[in-house]
This record gives structure tokens, sequence and C-alpha cells, in this order.
């Protein structure tokens, strides 16, 4: 499964011919040269990522040939095919720059596409660093605009979205992990974008699919593979042809179809059902899962040859907890949102509901969080926006009883633009403890840990609320 193009300087023609072909079934673009002047000509004309050269060869040599092509091109790999009983050659041919060597006669194809593979990762891994080093040494915050969608000012998510700027232009899987609601959909539309890959994004959730449903929606089926099959179809991955192929959920596939996926990636190819003819991909694999697949290897819950092929290129998103600077930046582009889809003129919002929602867990993230938002705006219907909404869908509403009166020593009642009742500082104190307490399940010490303070200090808490009920 790769677009990589090679260049093949060999005056041997039918060794030339065999190589070509061999790698044009792998999926690889081949260029081709019969002499070390022609293959300077070519490369100076195409570029490819890869070169494979002889070195005794007539008008330009190997050697000749590496020289100028190091000078040219420092980073582009090397590879000298060498005769036997010629190692001092391909020695010397490794000092004027050539990454490898293999040995004429050639035996085995398959070992020399390792040495190819192996060489194109490295050389990819190597610009990957490169940039990196530039972006994130060099303290660049300004991302990508296909990144525009994502609102944050979070290093920790700063450094997602610059590292998958960098790796998005590679063929290589991208593994992207994080709890629900944290935007994963969004970063693989971002992938897909930076790539300029000429096809569609094509997304599919894999949670509960069966073996055939798996299959026959990402593969296809021919007619008359199973009953009802009245004509064949083709699956999503030759929908994605040229482009890119995002699974969800990937951690919820079972052992069979595990396998069918891990081969889809090493091969690049796949068996539409009802078929015994395979066919290729050069879809790019992006996927997405909640869970912690490297504890599931360990629990052989997941293949751990799958794993290690998804997670070429893999990010962390952190979750909204994670981030609550950025909540002030997400509740105010939320309000446009949704005001803008309703109709509505944006709301104003109270002055402490930010600091009110950087205090909630948020187990849904950023979905969580703009569902609050539309709500309270779909609600909404005049002066400044309610907080009544968001205490509801929080689990932190206080008691709608009618306010005390107020007299000397007694707190003071607040109330919005709109004549609601705002919590008093205490009474949000005591919500955030009874939500430590219940999350804790009773166990003080750790509900201390949740709210950042000593046991005895929650413990004088609780008492000084026992107090005031009796």
């Amino acid at each position: 499964m790769t677009n990589s193009s090679l260049l093949i300087i060999e005056d041997d023609h039918d060794l030339r011919k065999g190589i070509a072909a061999y790698f044009r079934d792998m999926g690889y673009a081949i260029l081709e040269a019969s002499e070390g002047r022609e293959g300077l000509e070519v490369f100076e004309r195409e570029h490819p990522e890869l070169v494979l050269t002889d070195l005794r060869m007539p008008v330009l040599d190997g050697f000749a040939v590496i020289k100028e092509l190091t000078r040219q091109s420092p980073d582009t790999p090397i590879i000298v095919i060498s005769g036997t009983g010629a190692i001092s050659d391909a020695i010397r041919a490794m000092r004027l720059g050539a990454r490898d060597y293999v040995v004429k006669p050639i035996h085995d194809m398959e070992e020399l596409e390792l040495v190819v593979e192996r060489a194109l990762t490295e050389c990819c891994l190597r610009r990957e660093v490169d940039s990196l080093k530039l972006k994130l040494l060099g303290g660049e915050t300004k991302v990508h605009p296909a990144f525009s969608p994502i609102t944050t000012q979070a290093p920790a998510m700063l450094a997602v979205l610059h590292y998958l700027e960098v790796v998005a232009a590679t063929s290589q899987p991208v593994l992207v992990n994080g709890e629900t609601g944290v935007g994963k959909e969004l970063l693989a539309r971002a992938i897909h974008t930076i790539s300029a890959r000429k096809g569609p994004l094509v997304t599919v959730n894999v949670a509960g699919l069966d073996d055939q449903m798996f299959s026959d929606t990402l593969f296809g089926h021919t007619k008359g593979a199973f009953t009802g099959a009245e004509r064949g179809r083709e699956g999503l991955l030759a929908q994605a042809r040229g482009g890119t192929l995002f699974l969800d959920e990937i951690g919820d596939l079972n052992e069979s179809l595990q396998i069918k996926l891990l081969r889809l990636l090493q091969e690049g190819e796949y068996y539409p059902l009802g078929s015994d003819m395979p066919r290729k991909s050069d879809a790019r694999i992006v996927v997405a899962t909640h869970r912690d697949l490297r504890a599931m290897v360990e629990t052989v819950c997941f293949r751990k040859d799958l794993y290690y092929r998804l997670a070429t290129h893999q990010v962390a998103v952190p979750s909204l907890r994670d981030r609550r600077g950025d909540i002030p930046l997400l509740l105010d582009q939320f309000l446009g949102d949704a005001a803008s889809e309703m109709a509505k003129k944006k709301p104003t919002p109270p002055p402490e509901l930010a600091a009110y929602l950087e205090a909630h867990h948020f187990p849904g993230n950023i979905r969580e969080l703009k569902a609050m938002v539309f709500d309270a705006v779909a609600q909404h219907t005049h002066g400044v926006l309610s907080m009544n909404s968001f205490l509801k869908a929080i689990g932190r509403e206080r008691l709608n009883r009618p306010p005390v009166a107020v007299e000397e020593g007694a707190a003071v009642v607040i109330r919005d633009a709109c004549g609601e009742r705002v919590p008093t500082l205490r009474e949000a104190e005591e919500a955030l403890v009874a939500d430590a307490l219940r999350r804790a399940r009773g166990n003080q010490g750790v509900a201390a840990g949740y709210l950042g303070i000593s046991r005895h200090a929650l413990n004088k808490k609780l008492i000084r609320g026992k107090d005031k009920i009796s």
C-alpha cells in the first residue's frame, strides 16, 4: 500500500525489468534507466523517492551516480545492487552516500523489498523529526489552516496538531487515541486535507460490526456472494481509492476482523465477499479509538502485529479537563455557532459561567460542552444567558426555593439580569464536595485529592455542613 516512486538504474535488461515488475505489482511507481547518465537525467526530471543502482555500468558508473545524487539530494536513499564478490565496491559506495546494498543475483525479491521499505521508512522518519524540531524547538504556535475547526491554545493540543501536520503527507497509518468527544474525526479530516490526496475521505464506525458486515462494508461483495446479493457492490475501500479511509472505534474489532485489517495493511490488498481474486487498495488508513490498545495487546485482546502496524504514527488527544484553559474559547465559539444556526443574536454569558464550567469533569469532553451551549441558547430569550440549563446538565442545580429575607449578617442573594438566582459561593462549594464524595464512593481521602485539599480541610467542611443542617 504505497505510492512511493523508485528509480532503477541497471544495464542488465532482464534484471531491471524483473525488479520493475515486482515493485510495480507492490504498488510502487517505477522509473527505469539503462545506464548512469540516463539515470541522472531521469532523477532530475522526476525526483523519485528512492534509487536502486548498479555499480558497473557503461557511460557513467554507479559510483559517479551516487556521488552526484548525494550532492543534489542528500536525503534521497540510494540502494546499491552489487555483484557477488564485489563487497568492497559496496562498501566504497556506502562511503560515498549509499544507504544499503543487495548482492546479485537476487534470488529473493521479498528481501529486496524489505531493504527498500526500511530505507523509505527511515527517510520518512528523519524528515518528520527535522520538521518537528523546526516547529517545536522554534516555539511555533501557528497551525495549518486545516485545523481551523479545532479551537485551542493548550500547549499539549498544539503539539498534537503540529505532529499530525508533519505526518499527514506520509502514506503510513495514523492512530488517534482519545476519549469520546475530544474531536478524533475532526483530526482525521484535517489529516486528509493536509495530505492533499486526490481521493475522498471515507468514514466508518466499526464498533458492533460482525464479520460479514465488516467485510461487506469495507470490501464489498460479488453477485451471489450471499442470499440476497443480486448484484455486486463496491465497498468503502474502493470508494476511498486515492484518498483516506477513517476507521473509528478500531479497538472494538474482534480477532478475525483484526486479521483481515492486518492483511490489508501488510499487503495492500483485500478480497470482496464471494471473490477469490484479491484487489489492490491505495487508500491511506487513519484509525481512532478511546481504548488503550497497548494494554489490550498485553492482555491478548488486540493483536500485537496489528498494533505495531497501526502505531507507526500515533497521537493521544488530551481530554477537555486536561485543557481547561480552552473552555472560555470553546464557550465563545459555540455561543456564536448556536446563535447563527438558530438565527438569534449571540447571547452574553454570565461572567462566572466559564469558571463554573472549568470545575466540571466533562466526561463527554467537547461534544458535551457543545451540547450544553446549544441547549442553553435554544432556551434563551433575552438578556444575559441563563445558567439554569448548565446547572441541570452537570447535576449541580440547587433547590429552587424562594430567596430568604436579607438580614444583618445573612448571605447576600445574587440574581442575574433575568432575575434568576445564582448559586452562592458556599452552595457551589457544597456541590463540589458532594460530587467529589460521590465520585470517590464516600472515601474522604480520595475525595480530598479530587478537590486539591487535605483530608483535614475536607472534614472541617463536612462538619460545617452538618452543623448548618442541624
